[in-house]
């Protein structure tokens, strides 16, 4: 049986093999760019679109026939993808990778940032180059010429293979998820569940053993709509605890979501909403975590999953708590005029939105040249503070990692804020004396 199994594999990869050598065979696409993009061509010729006779001309039109024209190709984004994929288009939609370039465009610091990091793909477009993107933001693309950075589907399906099992596998995430302010990938793969998964894939465990992946938490059933409980900014409205609730308070203000003066909403929440970086309703924070908690009850007990994603929710609650301290001890210096509002900061207040940066200007441009170089350490203390070490303090208890959620996380933040109310106290002594 074994053996007429394996012929019948072997007889359809000759005729997959035929049927790819058929299309290969004259078609004026394949045989110009086997000698400019091999790789693409290699790429493509053991896809499942070479398999099914989706060639060069149904992605990219036909308009492109020579060097001389290649302005003319069309570079696919998503809704080409849809037109055979449309489940997956529509799942893909109503998910946060849909929004990641429009989240990128929201943030003030995007704008101010070499183009290309940005609109270049080096840096953070690199990763939020998802999701449909306006006209204009394709133009400005097109302008610079980097034309090849305007889809989302290749993110995870890389080009030209397009291949499924590479999608679902954890390593598809790493590029994106991981570093600085979400080390995902580095949580994960030195989790237990990360260690049974490679464990599995070198045959040390058996080939049905549980070892949750990205994939199997987050998109599960090859589903494309992925969204967390608590967002990225780890926020959620309401909350009952009211020390727990003037402390996220005081965050929004550092993000710029309330003014700081008044404690009401700044447009900046509309962009929030829009990018759906928090749970700004229980319902939504609540449907979220029972998927998950439906996740986990595969391998484990309901009971146990549901303590160890409230102990995770503590962890948030005590890292906020924990920033909020040391945003109010900057806040203070501005408050005494310490420290000077810049030009396009909205409030005298920190802007975590503003990132590291507190010049707002790319090298070379007429406002960088004529600045004051100054910059605030105690801010980007405060800074590193929230997105590295808050980040990763919380989020650690989420993939099961106690290296990172008490050495790179809190013990990181208690370093900063004692490192924040030092500077503080040095930066009022001077004061003093001027």
């Amino acid at each position: 049986m074994k053996k007429g199994f394996f012929y019948s594999i072997s007889v359809m990869l000759c005729f997959m093999l035929v049927a790819a050598g058929n299309v290969l065979a004259g078609n004026a696409c394949i045989d110009c760019h086997k000698k400019m993009t091999p790789g693409q061509v290699k790429d493509w010729s053991v896809s499942k679109h070479a398999e099914n006779d989706v060639t060069c001309d149904v992605c990219h039109g036909d308009a492109h026939k020579s060097a001389k024209d290649v302005s003319k190709v069309r570079l696919p984004d998503e809704h080409v993808c849809a037109e055979c994929h449309e489940e997956q288009f529509n799942s893909f939609k109503k998910g946060k990778h849909q929004v990641g370039w429009t989240a990128l465009n929201a943030l003030p610091i995007t704008h101010v940032e070499p183009d290309e990091l940005m609109e270049g793909g080096r840096g953070c477009g690199g990763c939020h180059n998802m999701g449909i993107k306006t006209e204009a933001q394709k133009k400005a693309q097109h302008d610079h010429g980097w034309r090849y950075q305007n889809n989302s589907c290749d993110e995870c399906h890389t080009r030209h293979s397009f291949s499924k099992t590479e999608a679902q596998n954890p390593q598809a995430c790493q590029q994106c998820h991981m570093g600085y302010d979400h080390p995902q990938w580095e949580m994960w793969s030195s989790s237990k569940h990360g260690e049974r998964y490679f464990a599995k894939q070198r045959g040390q465990l058996p080939k049905d053993a549980q070892a949750p992946t990205c994939q199997y938490c987050h998109l599960p059933d090859g589903t494309h709509n992925n969204h967390t409980a608590w967002g990225f900014l780890g926020v959620r409205l309401p909350i009952q605890d009211k020390e727990w609730a003037a402390a996220q308070a005081t965050l929004l203000k550092a993000l710029g979501v309330l003014n700081p003066e008044t404690g009401k909403p700044t447009a900046r929440l509309d962009a929030v909403k829009a990018v759906d970086m928090a749970r700004l309703t229980q319902e939504a924070w609540q449907s979220e975590r029972d998927k998950m908690l439906s996740r986990c009850a595969n391998c484990h007990s309901k009971s146990y999953a549901k303590t160890q994603l409230e102990m995770g929710d503590e962890m948030i609650k005590k890292t906020t708590i924990l920033l909020a301290d040391a945003i109010n001890i900057v806040a203070g210096l501005y408050k005494d005029g310490i420290l000077k509002k810049r030009d396009k900061q909205a409030f005298a207040y920190p802007d975590f939105l503003y990132f590291l940066r507190t010049d707002y200007s790319a090298p070379g441009s007429d406002s960088y040249k004529n600045m004051d170089k100054n910059v605030s350490y105690i801010e980007q203390v405060l800074f590193q503070m929230y997105m590295k070490h808050r980040m990763r303090a919380y989020q650690a208890f989420f993939h099961v990692n106690p290296d990172y959620a008490y050495w790179y996380g809190w013990a990181q933040m208690t370093k900063d804020l004692g490192e924040i109310k030092e500077l503080a106290a040095e930066m009022r002594a001077s004061h003093k004396k001027i």
